[in-house]
């Protein structure tokens, strides 16, 4: 591993000393002025991602101007992303590139100080992250962040690594999961975990598909990468939780993870873990059953790891109902009293607000009835739990006046489509002849998250309001029929173009273009994601070889070998490949979001918005749409609301920054009204959620514009904004 050391102690000053003498503790906090820095991604270990700084205000940020830009110049060729949320500590910044390097800028500049490729002299394997993790003890200032498998310890000070951390300063998160996670299994983090004196607790992504690693949330010494605790997301025998899953399954059963960061209570001692659902996603026949702790916002001893209470948001899903965010801390006005709360947001828009201590509903939850599923072997529980209050922040049911009538063509073809699915409201199992998802698979609410203000227990949340399908299939046999022979773009078709699309053009967001793969991806590159998964593709390590070199020399434009019949030497290999896949008898058809035939979703608008909750009463300020289409703009039709990314900031200047949207704008709303005061375009759309620090007296306002999602041009530059 290497790292870049560029002369940091004569760029920093009097301000930046401090970074070297050491002026913080182990609890995330700092001993700078009160409020300069944004010391976690969620702004602090509460994760209610607001700053009481005030320099900026409803009256004079429409003078906010660029202050800086830092392009990393490393992203990927095709399509990358960067979605991290920069801290800032005493005046040195702390985030990642498109290519996973760790960067030190000066915070007030962007001027580069340090940087670390953890990929230095290997493959690089980039993929979503959302920002690193500060943590100090005197003069031992680190910086803790993952890349593929790895988890590293850095020297805050100079970029390099710790090498007495772990071995030789990383860690393998595929180790210590209580059964071997292979190579060949994704498991990776990509938001960052959060500090509890010197422990650092980290939840994990992995795959989403059958044989993916358990989702366990670790606790590791930030000292020496020692593991401490594990917490079993899937409870293993003589644990709270195992009866509600098949005999057997711990051994096998994945998922059930904490993707989507961490929250801290430090006065109490409890970190709140949000998790994801068991896998596969969409069909259950195999963990049948309640499957705890998945789905479900937990609430930990932090120095232990021992479980002090949990809720369940849903009951065996098979709709990809991940807890999508960290949840928020808050202080509430309930019965007359002061109670100390966690809000946690959905995929789904319901917002559940709960007592800290002991995980009572403040608002009442009602288990309600949902429909059954049509496939064999499954059993979708019966009933799902909905909160009463608030009223949900996305739409959750379709009808035929709510589809769209831009036109009386795309209305026809959406209307024709609307009555060959399966529509019978928020929980509609997945079925073979497609089922209408709303909100979509990324919500409703997502990783950007929510803010809450401290002082009035409003809560900021932003929503995509658009369809999608869930739809079915009998499992497809890998080695195709008969043992006949295949070629490549038969194995292609068989194996990929459920998600990848026939014509290999993917979905524009999830499921990138396989397009012209060959001048974008290496052979050895195109191989590497078959045989280990990327992002929401899973691992296709079962693959015989020869299909696996067909496939690749087919999506390289090169002549593709003929698989061979079961007659050929990989034979018995074959056979064990089409075992392996028909284990369960559906497989999901790929992600789809409902369009209409102009390209725009099936629905009329809005597609986005931004809400403002009173968490004290359930009761809703305001609501808007949030993003606009330019091109229907330019038409004279009113703001749409695009589909999002990246969350809302709120500050003691009384307002509301956010990006997110397909526009590459940036935005500030007044807090109280939902006005819009100020907005700025970006070098490419900010699919993150800002931070907000103050330097030498002035306030900064920063985003990572990363595009790369919903068919936006990628990007490399961190965009920071102040008053002239």
């Amino acid at each position: 591993m290497t790292s870049a050391w560029y002369g940091l102690r004569p760029h920093l000053g009097a301000l930046g000393a401090c970074l070297l003498v050491g002026c913080s503790r182990g609890d995330g906090s700092t001993t700078a002025a009160a409020g300069d820095d944004w010391s976690v991604t969620g702004g602090a270990p509460s994760n209610d991602r607001y700053s009481s700084l005030d320099q900026v205000t409803r009256a004079n940020v429409k003078t906010l101007r660029v202050a800086w830009m830092f392009n990393s110049g490393d992203a990927p060729t095709g399509r990358s992303e960067m979605q991290a949320t920069p801290i800032v500590i005493d005046g040195v910044m702390y985030t990642t590139t498109p290519a996973l390097k760790v960067v030190a800028l000066r915070a007030d500049s962007g001027t580069v100080l340090w940087t670390f490729d953890p990929f230095a002299g290997r493959t690089a394997e980039p993929h979503a992250n959302r920002g690193v993790v500060f943590w100090s003890d005197g003069t031992d200032r680190r910086i803790l962040f993952t890349a593929a498998r790895r988890l590293y310890a850095l020297d805050a000070a100079t970029g390099m690594a710790i090498t007495t951390f772990g071995d030789s300063g990383t860690v393998d998160l595929g180790k210590d999961l209580g059964r071997v996670v292979g190579d060949d299994v994704s498991i990776l983090a990509t938001s960052p975990g959060v500090i509890y004196r010197d422990l650092l607790l980290q939840g994990t992504r992995v795959g989403e598909g059958e044989g993916s690693a358990p989702g366990h949330v670790r606790a590791y010494d930030v000292r020496t990468g020692e593991l401490r605790w594990t917490f079993h997301t899937i409870p293993q025998p003589n644990e709270a939780g195992h009866e509600t899953w098949p005999a057997g399954a711990h051994a096998t059963a994945g998922g059930a993870n904490s993707w989507a960061g961490m929250s801290v209570d430090v006065k109490r001692g409890t970190v709140y873990v949000p998790t994801g659902s068991a896998t596969p996603d969409f069909y259950g026949g195999d963990r049948k059953g309640q499957t705890l702790y998945a789905n479900s916002l937990v609430a930990l001893d932090a120095a232990t790891g021992k479980r002090k209470w949990h809720f369940q948001t849903v009951h065996h899903d098979i709709w990809d109902r991940d807890l999508p965010a960290a949840p928020n801390l808050l202080t509430v006005l309930h019965d007359g009293a002061r109670v100390d709360a966690v809000a946690q947001i959905t995929k789904t828009g319901f917002v559940f607000l709960f007592d800290r201590e002991n995980g009572r509903p403040l608002f009442p939850v009602e288990e309600r009835a949902v429909p059954a599923s049509t496939l064999a072997g499954e059993q979708a529980w019966a009933t799902q739990p909905i909160p009463q209050k608030p009223a949900p922040f996305a739409r959750q049911a379709i009808t035929e006046a709510d589809l769209t009538t831009s036109s009386p063509e795309t209305h026809a073809a959406v209307l024709a489509r609307f009555r060959t699915l399966r529509n019978e409201g928020l929980f509609t199992p997945p079925s073979r002849q497609g089922t209408i998802v709303l909100p979509g698979f990324d919500g409703g609410g997502e990783w950007g998250g929510a803010a809450v203000d401290r002082a009035t227990g409003v809560l900021y949340v932003n929503a995509s309001d658009v369809p999608w399908i869930a739809a079915m299939r009998d499992t497809a046999s890998i080695g195709g029929t008969s043992g006949a022979p295949r070629t490549g773009a038969a194995a292609f078709a068989a194996t990929c173009a459920g998600c990848h699309k026939a014509d290999r053009r993917g979905d524009g967001d999830r499921v990138p273009s396989l397009l012209d793969i060959a001048s974008r991806r290496s052979e050895a590159e195109v191989r590497q994601v078959i045989d280990r998964g990327r992002g929401f593709m899973p691992s296709f390590a079962a693959l015989v070889e020869p299909e696996k070199q067909a496939i690749v020399a087919y999506l390289m434009g090169k002549p593709a070998p003929v698989v061979p019949a079961d007659d050929s030497p990989h034979a018995a290999e074959l056979a064990v490949s089409r075992t392996r896949k028909a284990r369960s008898p559906y497989e999901f058809v790929g992600y789809e979001r409902w369009k209409a035939p102009d390209g725009y979703p099936a629905v009329k608008p809005p597609w986005g918005t931004l809400s403002a909750i009173d968490m004290n009463t359930g009761e809703y300020r305001w609501r808007i749409p949030l993003g606009a289409h330019r091109e229907l703009a330019a038409k004279g039709i009113p703001t749409t609301g695009t589909e999002q990314y990246g969350g809302p900031i709120v500050t003691a200047g009384g307002l509301v920054f956010i990006a997110a949207t397909q526009d590459a704008m940036i935005r500030a709303f007044d807090a109280s009204s939902g006005a819009l005061l100020w907005e700025a375009p970006l070098p490419a759309a900010g699919y993150a959620t800002p931070s907000t620090y103050r330097v030498n007296g002035k306030q900064y306002i920063v985003i990572a514009c990363g595009g790369g999602k919903l068919g936006s041009p990628s990007g490399d530059a961190y965009v920071a904004f102040a008053l002239p």
